[in-house]
């Protein structure tokens, strides 16, 4: 009889368990043969609002207000320059981890030159001033983040002839660019290395001013400090390699600055900086000093 009892109570179990809904997840659910990559979680994890210079693997959405001043020394004139900068950048999210970043900017010149003569009734001078609005710029890129260390970035970027007189090149230029970025994700997601390389070439424009034929470089070494300070190397596409006509003054092909900015996030969003540079190769004449003060507001 316990026999018995015992094979009707396991068949009466077997049974109920047949006729109940299964409450366990099945082997191999979507979850268990889709897990998240390492790729996918390392890139969540990678901030878009880094402290430090904008670069071109990292769109964002702001507001840029740039007041730069420079000089240049030729033998018999003095290029003072001063510019007011407004630009706005914005991102926008894509497919398979791409984003497309956009910027527009429009400057606004003040340019004094004031050329020196000798005579023999002595030395003399003559100053003549310009304001107007420079030559307006729009750009158009696509970045992707490959690991939690490496991404890159490429586009192009339009300059057009909106510049009254010679406060800017009277030429459209394009100039289409590279850059790789690598994060030092030891140090904090603040410091990481971003050499950028664009080429200038002027397509139309007037025809009496100067051909634009030139490589841009920005070797950007951005390093995040305490207290949301931050110290970058070459935040401008400073270093230039000259590839067209000469310039007065021109003796070789190179320009190559020391470049350097100091800066701090002074509320969340907002970034204040303080860039100098003074020329270490100056074959190529573009400046001989110059200074910038960048106020940045991300949204």
């Amino acid at each position: 009889m316990i026999s018995a009892f015992a094979f009707w109570s396991a068949s009466r179990e077997a049974a109920f368990c047949a006729a109940s809904p299964a409450t366990a997840e099945p082997q191999g659910s979507s979850s268990e043969q889709n897990p998240p990559s390492q790729y996918q979680s390392d890139v969540e994890q990678q901030p878009d609002d880094n402290i430090g210079h904008q670069d071109i693997t990292r769109p964002q959405n702001q507001l840029d207000v740039r007041l730069q001043y420079r000089t240049s020394w030729q033998p018999d004139t003095r290029t003072q320059r001063a510019r007011m900068l407004l630009r706005v950048t914005s991102k926008l999210k894509l497919d398979a981890g791409w984003r497309l970043g956009l910027l527009a900017e429009v400057p606004f010149v003040d340019k004094r030159t004031t050329t020196f003569e000798s005579s023999d009734s002595g030395n003399s001078s003559t100053s003549a001033n310009k304001f107007g609005i420079g030559d307006a710029a729009f750009q158009a890129y696509l970045a992707h983040d490959l690991d939690q260390n490496w991404a890159f970035g490429f586009g192009a970027r339009g300059v057009g002839p909106s510049a009254q007189d010679s406060l800017g090149s009277g030429k459209w230029q394009i100039m289409p660019g590279f850059g790789v970025r690598y994060s030092f994700a030891d140090l904090g997601p603040d410091t990481y290395f971003v050499p950028v390389i664009r080429y200038a070439l002027s397509v139309a424009g007037d025809p009496a001013r100067r051909n634009i034929r030139q490589a841009q470089i920005s070797p950007k070494l951005n390093i995040g400090l305490s207290d949301r300070w931050f110290i970058t190397l070459y935040p401008s596409y400073d270093v230039r390699i000259n590839d067209g006509p000469s310039v007065p003054g021109q003796t070789g092909p190179l320009f190559l600055p020391f470049d350097v900015a100091v800066g701090r996030e002074i509320v969340e969003g907002v970034q204040l900086s303080l860039e100098v540079s003074v020329p270490i190769i100056r074959d190529f004449p573009v400046y001989n000093f110059k200074t910038e003060l960048r106020l940045v507001a991300r949204f």
